[in-house]
């Protein structure tokens, strides 16, 4: 089952299933958000499939109108988006270790020792993957924002002033809300462009944090359900009419150095990660850059990630934004 938000003609905000193949939307009748719709599954003490199962549906809504008005919503959102985490972890495929290493190879020239990348990118390899109820290596992690960082699909992506660079991130989000004694319930995932500013990051790896806040886009589709062990998808960088670049990869747990499963754990064993009605959004690894493929986004560039598992392409445009105008004050 695949689930949007979008919003109708005249404004109000709807969560409906997709279907017809992915032509249509079915709006659900009674909740017009997942954040509601998730809260009342685990009210209920059901599965949210099951919950969407009961419910009764209004007429079928035309999918390409929602998206070419663009009315498409992420498939996520809490009503207050400062209680939305977003994070995520990275070298959990063989590509993101690859394309790392090329970054910073390109940046510093070829190092004899193996890089710090490589390396948890191989600790990973060798104990990222437990047996069921033990726990492997902890993964690399990042902070990227909350809520507000968040665009819709179709929506542009803003490159700030004081960029280097930006750059399309494909990967795989786990979406989670936490239930109201702490327990973290996965809702489903979606694909997500954790978009990025990789020439900061190939500077010193102690700017990678600095490189990851930016805004980022999710959806279009939440997919509800186990994360099929294999992902296909392709993605590709257009600029005007032409396809400047196109790339394929593998993602999935098959294709990964980490189960889900210890990723989770490392995730949300934090106190502050298990706060009651908090949501999170997790990106899980690139396994594919373009960058590492000499590739420069420009402003104008449209970046489309195609996961046919995850239903629609994800569609956003890099533009350009001035600097922010600020001053601190004393108090």
């Amino acid at each position: 089952m695949h689930l949007v938000q979008f919003l109708t003609p005249d404004g109000q905000r709807r969560v409906g299933i997709v279907e017809a193949g992915g032509a249509t939307i079915a709006p659900l009748v009674g909740y017009a958000t997942t954040y509601d719709l998730a809260m009342a599954a685990i009210g209920k003490g059901v599965s949210l499939s099951a919950l969407c199962a009961t419910l009764p549906r209004d007429a079928a809504v035309d999918y390409d109108a929602v998206l070419s008005s663009g009315r498409i919503l992420p498939p996520l959102d809490h009503p207050e988006p400062a209680r939305f985490l977003v994070t995520g972890t990275g070298l959990t495929h063989l590509g993101s270790a690859d394309a790392r290493d090329k970054m910073h190879a390109l940046e510093h020239g070829e190092e004899k020792e193996m890089s710090d990348s490589m390396k948890i990118f191989r600790m990973g390899i060798e104990a990222g993957k437990p047996a069921y109820g033990a726990i492997g290596v902890q993964p690399e992690w990042f902070f990227k924002g909350v809520g507000t960082c968040i665009v819709p699909p179709e929506a542009p992506l803003e490159l700030p002033a004081y960029a280097l660079a930006g750059g399309e991130e494909a990967e795989i989000v786990g979406l989670y809300l936490i239930g109201p004694d702490g327990t973290p319930w996965r809702i489903g995932f979606a694909m997500g462009n954790e978009f990025s500013d990789q020439v900061t990051e190939a500077l010193n790896y102690l700017y990678t944090a600095h490189s990851k806040l930016r805004q980022c886009s999710i959806g279009p589709e939440l997919l509800v359900g186990d994360l099929p062990d294999h992902v296909e998808g392709a993605v590709r960088i257009r600029r005007g009419e032409e396809t400047l670049w196109e790339g394929k990869f593998l993602s999935g747990e098959s294709n990964m150095s980490h189960s889900i499963a210890n990723l989770e754990h490392y995730h949300f064993r934090y106190d502050v990660h298990r706060r009651p009605g908090d949501l999170h959004a997790y990106f899980m690894g690139a396994a594919l850059l373009s960058c590492a493929h000499g590739i420069t986004a420009q402003v104008g560039d449209c970046f489309e990630i195609d996961v046919p598992a995850f239903g629609r392409p994800l569609r956003n445009t890099m533009v350009a934004v001035p600097a922010p105008r600020f001053d601190v004050k004393q108090l």
